[in-house]
């Protein structure tokens, strides 16, 4: 099938449900009102709360949210074949990925720009306040173990992204200090400058300096002990990623984080922009099957564990702790709240259309792997000697079965097959493939410390609700973070240290939609409290506490068979807090119907209904 109309057809129906669908809700459903002070303005404090430009706290959101997770996800789904998760990206995106993030993002802006899992005991009821931290607690423990291995082995397969996603760093702090001392400078100014940099360095490291650890093995040998196996590339990567993410989510949002992701967002524009020319220069065939027809043994069923495995690029559940954790606590207006919730997960379903055709056609123009030696990516090859392509090529990421379907397997696929598209324009091939890895490394290290800041939060409401005052204090809270985190991606696996916390993914992705449907709960109260349509919700609200529990279900029966008693007890956990918060819900809502919650500690009800809406 053509590619092209394929895309074509995709960004143009993103544009057109923007337009209208996003609309709406903003008009009818949210009402959003740009006379009414946002938490930035209320309780300004210079660290958390900052009134940022639109454009910085877009870029901020949809780095943070995008991450790997809309790359990893549909190249691991187009397994089944790519028309199911091309559709499912787009129906999801539109329908329910982009109405879940807008709204977690307005409720927390009429909530203090509290995180959801803290608006949730005053809009459901103070035992769902705990409920619900505890299971964004244990959601986010495993997003920072998984996304901090992520980054440690892009780090380790591909050596020339690692000049450029370190030094994007202090770039980040020069222009947030820039923009701190001239708020009415030029953003796009010190942003292309920024950029240029940035590319700069990925052309260095492509070309001159691949930085390597000293031929340290990706993993330590499993038999070598657990203090030996600390010695991997990937475990060193870990460590140092961690010690980084402490730092960054202790600073002010204006100094690093917004920056930063401010350029990633830029960063993302052109690599995206080279790949549509790249695809319209190459025009490459599909080469996966449009359906699987006889998938694997090994293979879960596409249903339900489509709906999971895409997880971002359609849905997901760590985008409400974006939104109510950080993104509203930045915003300037109302107004800009369609643009940053509606809009940055349309981005993300692009994005996700993108790695579908990467994976799907770019793959099959070749397939390349590092040489140490000569520093540059080689062509693999046949039998004969002539250079995989077509459906041979794509057969050497997908053609392995389910148990092939590992993270280096899945980025992989994506960075060539991207890499392919680009070169298709005349740019040479290690500096595609430096572009595509540097851009999937750095989104991927932003989330990582965008959770440790989110972590921070929910430790630190956790502590103020549980009343332990120790973890009220943001250093003891990111420590919390960074420990638990680091424990659980350092946990021994087959391979040793580090390899353990991979096996964390499919946990991941269930639990990812999970929070998902109860972010919809706590969307829903806030709209029945306020006597507003709910209609379009329900269907979403339930298909995302259905379906993931299904899928977990599913995958607690393995783990318990194979006894890994890791997986189970934590999945079991979150089953438990889900299904328990679930009730509560159901037990209240018909009570809850245009009952307004109590005003926040310290906070006289008031008469203006206008602001009565903002503070509920």
């Amino acid at each position: 099938m053509d590619t092209l109309l394929i895309a074509v057809l995709s960004f143009v129906g993103f544009i057109v449900a923007y337009n209208t669908y996003g609309r709406f809700l903003g008009r009818r459903i949210f009402r959003l009102d740009p006379s009414i002070p946002t938490p930035a303005h209320a309780l300004r404090d210079g660290c958390d709360y900052v009134p940022t430009r639109r454009a910085v706290v877009f870029g901020h959101h949809f780095t943070s949210i995008a991450g790997t997770g809309p790359i990893v996800g549909p190249a691991i789904a187009v397994f089944w074949g790519w028309l199911p998760a091309l559709l499912w990206v787009l129906f999801g995106s539109i329908f329910i990925g982009a109405v879940h993030d807008f709204g977690a993002l307005v409720v927390s802006l009429r909530n203090r720009g509290h995180t959801i899992g803290d608006v949730a005991g005053r809009l459901v009821s103070p035992r769902a306040r705990i409920l619900f931290l505890l299971i964004l607690f244990f959601c986010l423990m495993v997003v920072l173990a998984v996304f901090g291995l992520v980054v440690a082995l892009i780090f380790s397969i591909y050596p020339q992204s690692v000049l450029s996603v370190w030094v994007a760093m202090p770039l980040a702090v020069i222009v947030g200090l820039y923009i701190h001392k001239h708020p009415t400078g030029s953003l796009i100014g010190a942003g292309l400058i920024a950029l240029l940099l940035l590319y700069a360095a990925v052309y260095i490291g492509a070309r001159y300096l691949p930085i390597t650890l000293g031929g340290l093995p990706l993993f330590a040998d499993p038999d070598a002990g657990f203090i030996a196996g600390l010695g991997s590339a990937v475990v060193v990567w870990t460590f140092a990623l961690f010690i980084y993410c402490f730092i960054a989510s202790t600073l002010p949002v204006w100094l690093l984080l917004q920056p930063r992701d401010y350029i990633n967002s830029q960063q993302l524009l052109v690599a995206l922009a080279l790949l549509a020319l790249g695809l319209l220069a190459a025009r490459p065939e599909m080469v996966a099957p449009m359906l699987a027809e006889n998938p694997p043994a090994d293979a879960p069923p596409i249903f339900p564990f489509l709906f999971i495995t895409v997880a971002c690029g359609a849905v997901s559940g760590f985008h409400c702790l974006v939104s109510s954790g950080t993104s509203s606590k930045q915003l300037n207006s109302e107004r800009d709240a369609l643009f940053v919730g509606y809009g940055a997960m349309l981005l993300e379903g692009a994005l996700a259309v993108v790695v579908i055709v990467a994976c799907c056609a770019g793959l099959g123009m070749g397939v390349y792997e590092f040489d140490a030696d000569t520093r540059s990516m080689v062509a693999m090859t046949d039998e004969s000697g002539a250079a995989l392509t077509g459906a041979a090529a794509w057969s050497t990421r997908y053609g392995g079965g389910w148990a092939s379907m590992q993270m280096a397997q899945t980025v992989g696929a994506f960075v060539e097959g991207g890499a392919n598209m680009m070169a298709a324009l005349g740019i040479p091939l290690d500096l595609a493939v430096g572009t595509i890895a540097v851009m999937v490394a750095c989104f991927a290290a932003t989330t990582l410390d965008t959770a440790t800041r989110l972590q921070r939060y929910v430790v630190q409401e956790l502590g103020a609700t549980l009343r332990i005052r120790p973890l009220t204090n943001k250093y003891a809270a990111t420590t919390v973070a960074v420990v638990t985190g680091g424990a659980m991606a350092l946990y021994p696996g087959p391979n040793g240290p580090g390899s353990g916390g991979f096996i964390l993914w499919p946990l991941f992705g269930a639990s990812n939609q999970l929070l998902a449907g109860l972010a919809f709960l706590v969307i829903a109260f806030y709209l029945i409290r306020h006597k507003r349509p709910v209609w379009f919700i329900i269907a979403p609200l339930a298909l995302m506490v259905i379906l993931p529990a299904w899928a977990m279900l599913h995958q607690m029966v393995g783990w318990y068979t194979e006894q890994n008693w890791l997986l189970f007890s934590l999945a079991v956990s979150l089953e438990a807090l889900q299904l328990w918060m679930v009730v509560e819900g159901a037990l209240l809502w018909r009570k809850a119907r245009g009952v307004l919650p109590e005003p926040w500690p310290g906070e006289e009800p008031s008469d203006d209904p206008k602001l009565a809406g903002a503070r509920s």
